[in-house]
């Protein structure tokens, strides 16, 4: 591969991470204002941040490949099935340590996901590669 076909593999891997970094925001985001919500006793709007983060989760789920993820993929399957169930949990019985684990897990997998993009950005440019 050329220093051009390197430099746009990164770049794609890089909006692709970066994308992956706006959904686990966006799950965090909702599962704190669901947290908030649980708080003051408005149902609704706790139903309503649950499904977002739980959609949010779910699909993340469901775009693992499998094949090519290998360990990390089954690992990261494992995860989200284990938070789906805490939220579903946390939504039935108003329960917010269920719903601070979820954000937990979640948060430590967007900083993991945020020292990867650190990383790709970081790599030299390698002629001949």
């Amino acid at each position: 591969m050329n220093i051009t076909g390197y430099r746009k593999t990164v770049l794609a891997t890089t909006d692709r991470v970066q994308i992956i970094l706006m959904l686990y925001e966006g799950a965090l985001t909702h599962l704190r204002i669901a947290r908030q919500k649980i708080g003051v006793g408005d149902v609704i709007s706790k139903g309503t941040h649950f499904g977002k983060a739980t959609a949010i989760i779910s699909e993340l789920s469901n775009v693992l490949d499998m094949e090519k993820g290998g360990e990390i993929a089954v690992n990261l399957r494992s995860l989200y099935d284990y938070v789906l169930r805490r939220l579903l949990h946390a939504n039935m019985n108003n329960d917010v340590l269920a719903v601070e684990e979820a954000e937990k897990i979640i948060g430590m997998l967007k900083d993991g996901w945020k020292e990867m993009m650190k990383e790709l950005k970081q790599q030299p440019l390698e002629v001949g590669v």
